[in-house]
């Protein structure tokens, strides 16, 4: 079935107020950041967002008034400091949090994966974490029947609608991730709907006389949408690099305050992600640095 959509219908059809968004991409790699600033052009609000390394997609959600709650394990850009407009807003009560360890939010994705109310760890054992986690009603502490030895059950988690951005897609949905996939084969696996961005779209059949290449399949998969430089300003491996001026900008923006955040966003995000580029690279020159800077790594 045919299921390549623009970032507006996808956004429009299957992103509404209230839906608990599972979040692809890590810190600088691969966030799905044309699909996010489709939901902020709409205004889907009211969202719970959830993921491991929730990064600069999550913060223009939050900048924007539209996340109520975030599960997560951590929200940093490492290097390039702290989600500035999360923080303030966990600071002022105007969304909540429910902290976890990144193994216990991949266990949560894996269990709702797998059909299973829950997934069995010890990495949580003697933390603050499980305390909170326990509190919340997503961790309960239990005992393995076999050994009797101390275990950590963690509830699955499956969310509404996972957006991730990948290197390539046909047009049924077969997805191909080069590099690293942390959390987000099982989330997917997990989502009732997924959208996909890619940077290119193939024709049916792309990928059938090579399916060992497909990541994840056709069957997990909603909508997809092409999109070249979909996950600019973070990276693509393979495709291009993490754009370090723009990242740079927008945490100055951040430590500023969020009136300044929410002023950028009103004058870049434009009517589509390709005038965002255009609004931020006329000339291109800046996303030609970054093709030639991951030919030179890879």
């Amino acid at each position: 079935m045919h299921k390549l959509l623009t970032a507006s219908e996808a956004v429009g059809r299957y992103v509404t107020p209230g839906v608990v968004v599972g979040m692809g991409g890590q810190n600088i790699n691969r966030c799905p950041m044309a699909l996010v600033h489709e939901v902020i052009r709409q205004s889907v609000g009211g969202l719970t967002v959830v993921g491991c390394n929730l990064s600069l997609p999550l913060d223009m959600l939050v900048a924007a008034g539209l996340v109520v709650r975030t599960e997560q394990g951590t929200g940093n850009l490492e290097r390039y400091g702290t989600l500035f407009a999360w923080r303030r807003a966990v600071e002022r009560g105007s969304l909540t949090v429910g902290d976890h360890s990144h193994l216990a939010m991949a266990s949560r994705f894996a269990a709702a994966a797998l059909g299973l109310p829950y997934l069995p760890t010890r990495s949580l054992l003697g933390t603050d974490l499980l305390a909170d986690m326990v509190q919340d009603g997503v961790a309960v502490e239990s005992v393995d029947p076999f050994e009797g030895r101390p275990v950590v059950l963690v509830r699955a988690l499956a969310p509404d609608v996972a957006l991730i951005h990948a290197n390539r897609a046909d047009t049924s949905g077969n997805i191909v991730i080069d590099g690293v996939t942390s959390h987000e084969v099982d989330m997917v696996r997990a989502a009732k709907v997924t959208i996909v961005s890619a940077e290119e779209v193939l024709p049916a059949g792309a990928f059938a006389d090579r399916p060992e290449r497909v990541t994840i399949p056709e069957a997990y998969v909603t909508a997809v949408v092409e999109q070249p430089f979909g996950a600019f300003p973070t990276s693509v491996y393979r495709a291009y690099d993490f754009a370090e001026s723009e990242i740079k900008e927008y945490q100055a923006l951040g430590r500023s305050g969020d009136g300044e955040l929410r002023e950028w966003i009103s004058a870049n995000l434009g009517d589509s992600f390709d005038d965002h580029l255009a609004l931020r690279d006329g000339d291109g020159a800046l996303r030609g640095s970054l093709v030639e800077r991951m030919r030179s790594l890879v």
